[in-house]
């Protein structure tokens, strides 16, 4: 049974006796009486105050580092003021802004905080769901321009920071550093790029050599081991970088997963990073990456009824629009990038999700490549297979309109 319907609370009991009688003999009375103007504006008055205090009591206080740690939080300001200077600034990277002891400094307390958080992180909506990055800096820049910014505005990123594009370190820079600012604005989980074995071969260890030396690859590892698996936005909507798994059985499943940890092989984990949704069936199937499985409607289907969520969000594979709806409609995957690996034509978007929870996207065209570049369009991965029906789903998403 999830934690979440652990928390029943015990009835007062209720007034025995005399003082019973005398209650009731009180209501009986006021019932009686015509109330005047006076008395229905007291009355209003007295359940308006008790609302807000209603309010006040239940809403979660928000940490604020200002307060609880001035220096930190201006070190942080500074730190992010040297970052955004390397937006629009090619003749620069981080090693000309911070030394590889202050990053390491940023690692250790940047995990600390994953680690006060659930491995199922949860956020509050209004929210906006960001899918892979993929070390381009510039672009994620270019989309935080279109969409907004922490804190004005409150994102969950669902993985894959580094590898592929060149600068990957200053990806992580920004946003751990916007995680120890501002950590109930912004949500960071793990990606499968966010394991050795994957980010050792498509290019953040030679980054990492490149810039700073082996070691510090060694301590992004051991930060990327605390980081959660997934999220949940106002307990209904499921984030993670993958997919779903056969293993999954309830959202404590995932709040169980104890950390440090690091994916294996096969299991929960691997299939929350690297599970892939397809439109050839209805069940699981093998997987053609050779690792996790493939899973189809039905599964979707099953799993948000099981884990009593109403749409799953992901990330892992690149679409052409940056968003595709699952035929189903109760999955969407999303992409954050343009241009992905100057290999195919795709936008970036990222998922709106307003306080009612209505769904709706925002979208960065991807600028002109080179002539000489053999891009490609993005394929489709898991829409209807009825081309009407693809439509229809594609367009139950509408662009973002601020309120």
């Amino acid at each position: 049974m999830s934690s979440d319907a652990n928390n029943n609370q015990t009835p007062n009991p209720a007034p025995e006796g005399g003082e019973a009688a005398a209650k009731a003999e009180k209501v009986e009375k006021v019932e009686k009486t015509e109330p005047t103007d006076n008395t229905e504006k007291s009355d209003k008055g007295d359940k308006s105050e008790k609302s807000e205090k209603e309010k006040l009591e239940k809403a979660p206080e928000k940490f604020d580092l200002e307060k609880a740690d001035p220096r930190t939080a201006e070190w942080m300001n500074d730190c992010l003021k040297r970052l955004n200077s390397l937006y629009k600034n090619e003749s620069a990277n981080i090693t000309h802004i911070m030394s590889g002891i202050e990053i390491i400094k940023i690692i250790r307390m940047v995990e600390n905080i994953f680690m006060e958080e659930s491995n199922l992180c949860e956020a509050e909506a209004p929210i906006k769901v960001i899918g892979d990055i993929h070390a381009q800096y510039q672009d994620m820049n270019r989309l935080f321009d279109l969409i907004g910014r922490v804190p004005e505005e409150r994102f969950m990123f669902l993985g894959d920071y580094v590898d592929r594009g060149p600068q990957g370190i200053e990806v992580l820079m920004l946003l751990y550093c916007l995680k120890i600012r501002y950590r109930d604005r912004i949500f960071l989980l793990r990606g499968n790029h966010e394991t050795p074995s994957v980010n050792k071969i498509y290019g953040f260890y030679t980054e990492c050599m490149v810039k700073y030396g082996i070691g510090l690859w060694w301590d992004f590892q051991t930060c990327f081991n605390r980081m959660p698996m997934s999220g949940l936005i106002a307990k209904r909507v499921l984030c993670m970088h993958g997919g779903l798994s056969p293993h999954l059985q309830s959202l404590d499943t995932i709040r169980n997963i104890p950390r440090p940890c690091e994916p294996l092989d096969r299991g929960l984990l691997i299939d929350l990073l690297w599970a892939d949704p397809t439109n050839k069936g209805d069940g699981w199937f093998n997987s053609i990456r050779g690792i996790s499985y493939m899973f189809g409607k039905g599964v979707v289907e099953q799993g948000c009824k099981l884990l009593g969520v109403d749409l799953i969000i992901r990330a892992h594979q690149v679409v052409q629009d940056g968003y595709e709806m699952m035929t189903g409609r109760r999955l969407i995957t999303v992409f954050s990038v343009p241009n992905y690996c100057a290999q195919f034509t795709n936008a970036a978007a990222v998922v709106c999700l307003n306080g009612n929870l209505e769904i709706s996207f925002q979208q960065m065209l991807p600028p002109p490549l080179p002539p000489t570049a053999k891009a490609k369009v993005a394929p489709a991965i898991a829409i209807s297979t009825n081309k009407e029906a693809a439509l229809a789903d594609k367009e139950s998403i509408k662009p973002f309109a601020k309120a």
